[in-house]
C-alpha cells in the first residue's frame, strides 16, 4: 500500500507564542491546507522557512523568516536540509502531495522524484484567491 504524504508550506500569519506547528500558523490558507492534509494524507508535515520540516505536533516558536526573502544560496541550503529530513521521514515509494509555492518546491520536487517518490502539486500555478477556492471546493466535495 502506498503512503500518501502531504507537505504544507508555512505562512506569514502566526500566533505570538510557541505552539504546535498545526496551530502556530493562523491564516485561512494554512487552515485550508491543514484540513486537506489531515483528510487526504496518511501523514503530513509543514515546510517551514525557519525550521525545515516540522511534524504537526512539534512545538515551535513564532518567527519572521521567509524563503522569498532568502538569497538563492540560502534557499538551496534550506532545500538540502529539507531533502535529508524528508528521506528520513517518508516511507519508500510514497505519494507526496505538495501544497506550497515555487520557493518551497524548487529544491525538493526533482529530488523526491529522483528518489522514487510520486509527486503532485495540485495547486500549481494558482494565485492566493484561487488556492483558497480550490481548498474550499475540495472540502465541499469531501476531498
Amino acid at each position: 500500500m502506498t503512503n500518501r504524504i502531504v507537505l504544507v508550506s508555512c505562512v506569514k500569519t502566526k500566533q505570538k507564542c510557541p505552539a504546535p506547528a498545526r496551530e502556530l500558523y493562523t491564516s485561512p490558507l494554512f487552515k485550508g491546507m491543514r484540513q486537506y492534509a489531515e483528510r487526504v494524507g496518511d501523514a503530513w508535515y509543514v515546510l517551514s522557512a525557519q525550521y525545515g520540516v516540522l511534524r504537526p505536533d512539534e512545538l515551535v516558536a513564532p518567527y519572521e523568516r521567509t524563503l522569498k526573502a532568502m538569497p538563492k544560496k540560502e534557499r538551496i541550503e534550506w532545500g538540502q536540509q529539507v531533502q535529508l529530513k524528508l528521506l528520513e521521514l517518508l516511507p519508500p515509494d510514497s505519494e507526496v502531495i505538495i501544497l506550497a509555492g515555487e520557493a518551497y518546491r524548487e529544491n525538493i520536487v526533482g529530488f523526491l522524484e529522483e528518489h522514487g517518490f510520486t509527486v503532485s502539486v495540485p495547486m500549481f500555478g494558482l494565485k492566493f484567491g484561487p488556492q483558497l477556492r480550490w481548498l474550499k471546493d475540495q472540502a465541499a466535495t469531501g476531498f
